[in-house]
């Protein structure tokens, strides 16, 4: 006994015409009578034409609900006839010739707004006051700048004595010997001649108190004068003008401590 092929959604509609959608191409009057169905495919026929088709059953899609004003039976593809057979059917673009010299053109730009600059107008006023004090301190800076190149090239610059160490201001001159400054500071805690290796005689009087030594230098114990001071780590702190115009301090720094 042959085995009977499945139902098709069509079966339910009986005598009823449908259409399909969308419309086979190359047929012009689109409503059909189902007539049977195989395993593969279903049998039509056009109302109008009675014209048959065999549609494969895979091409069918499902059945509309709403029955007005016709059935439609939906297609999964958009078949054409052709031939006496249905084919799916293949839309062609169609390239439309360029002309000649016709180079591809860019897309336009996109307008964009333009964009906005806040501006801030100031005062009158205010601004030729801040010109004014701008201008000031610019000639400040310029006259402090020309003080120091004039006292450090001229004659007065080629006396400064640039040290490091703290200087201490003594009541002391190249004038003052042994006695004039005990009369000043006191009798020295510690009070020795020294004698270094190149043979310069001077004599170191220690203040502890004042963490300084003041150093006299001279031919003979009887002719010593004060050339300077010392701190507790044998730095000059505090130099004087010598007799022929040297100053004391390259004599104390060169000392042996």
């Amino acid at each position: 006994m042959p085995v009977l092929p499945l139902p098709t959604p069509l079966d339910q509609l009986g005598p009823r015409p449908f259409s399909f959608y969308p419309p086979i191409v190359n047929i012009e009057h689109n409503q059909w009578i189902f007539r049977r169905a195989t395993w593969s495919e279903i049998q039509v026929i056009n109302v109008k034409t009675s014209k048959e088709l065999w549609v494969p059953r895979r091409f069918l899609g499902q059945v509309s609900r709403i029955e007005e004003p016709v059935m439609v039976v939906g297609l999964v593809k958009e078949l054409e006839y052709k031939a006496g057979a249905l084919l799916p059917h293949v839309r062609r673009v169609i390239e439309m010739p360029r002309a000649v010299n016709d180079l591809p053109r860019r897309p336009a730009a996109v307008a964009r707004p333009a964009l906005v600059v806040g501006i801030r107008l100031e005062n009158s006023a205010k601004s030729r006051a801040g010109r004014l004090v701008r201008g000031a301190i610019a000639a400040g800076i310029l006259v402090c700048v020309t003080v120091i190149i004039v006292f450090r090239d001229g004659p007065m610059g080629s006396r400064v004595l640039y040290s490091t160490q703290a200087q201490r201001d003594l009541p002391l001159t190249a004038e003052d010997d042994y006695f004039s400054i005990v009369n000043k500071f006191g009798p020295p805690a510690d009070d020795r001649w020294q004698l270094d290796s190149r043979q310069v005689h001077y004599r170191r009087l220690w203040y502890p108190q004042q963490s300084l030594a003041l150093i006299l230098t001279g031919i003979g114990h009887n002719d010593e004068h004060y050339a300077g001071a010392l701190d507790q780590h044998g730095r000059v702190i505090h130099s004087v003008d010598l007799p022929g115009g040297q100053n004391s301090r390259a004599i104390l720094e060169t000392l042996e401590k």
